[in-house]
């Protein structure tokens, strides 16, 4: 079928494919990945994991496939102590979310999957998801593309600029990634059984990033997001026949 984006079509293309198609938005963040990955880590790596995904089984899809421009923004406020970090509230990201879909909704859009590379924007994809598709009629899906990721070791997923996303980042642009020198085990947060605890000491400890991205490679980056845009792409080929 038709993959097609979105900003690079003109409006009698898109008001004849909407009705059927699937609109893809990647979501990410432009934050501070500790002293040694781009600020942009979390929106280019949503937005090529969805591109390659999308190329990957286009002409299989049962619906054509409409990507969106990468929403470079997110709810980030937890980084702004370090700098280098453009943030969304909560509350804005959500309305920028409603509206987005809103927008869709009057242009004849009726699928929309959201792509988040950021965990801070998980509860509101969430919120958003549920509340959009009550107002404008959309089917609106949302998913993690970290969460498909398999065969990584003791990895942590995602991790904040760690091993897991310093691997990925190399596989796209050694260039954006700085010199990394080890570092002993970060400080360990407390813990409790099914409840999710935020702290801002907790990021203060940790000097805002996670694990040992001094470990990550190019070679294993590459593994990792091939196999990555790979299941992307079948979850997508899933949804065009289920919505």
């Amino acid at each position: 079928m038709t993959l097609k984006h979105c900003h690079r079509t003109n409006r009698s293309e898109l008001n004849e494919l909407l009705p059927e198609a699937i609109v893809i938005l990647p979501i990410g963040a432009t934050e501070q990945h500790g002293p040694h990955l781009a600020t942009g880590t979390d929106w280019m790596l949503a937005e090529a994991v969805t591109h390659q995904a999308a190329i990957l089984i286009h002409d299989r899809a049962q619906r054509p496939l409409v990507l969106a421009p990468t929403l470079p923004y997110g709810a980030s406020d937890h980084h702004l102590p370090f700098g280098g970090t453009l943030s969304l509230t909560p509350e804005t990201l959500l309305a920028v979310l409603r509206d987005l879909t809103r927008s869709l909704a009057a242009s004849g859009g009726r699928r929309l999957l959201l792509v988040n590379g950021h965990g801070g924007n998980i509860g509101v994809c969430h919120a958003a998801a549920a509340a959009a598709s009550s107002r404008y009629d959309v089917n609106v899906a949302h998913l993690d593309y970290w969460r498909l990721a398999r065969d990584t070791g003791d990895t942590p997923l995602p991790g904040h600029a760690g091993a897991f996303e310093t691997a990925l980042m190399l596989a796209q642009d050694e260039g954006l990634v700085a010199e990394r020198h080890p570092r002993p085990d970060p400080p360990s947060s407390p813990a409790i059984d099914d409840v999710q605890l935020h702290t801002a000491e907790s990021w203060r400890r940790i000097d805002g990033y996670t694990d040992h991205p001094e470990r990550a490679d190019a070679d294993t980056g590459r593994a990792w997001f091939d196999q990555l845009a790979t299941a992307l792409g079948d979850r997508i080929l899933e949804l065009a026949e289920a919505l």
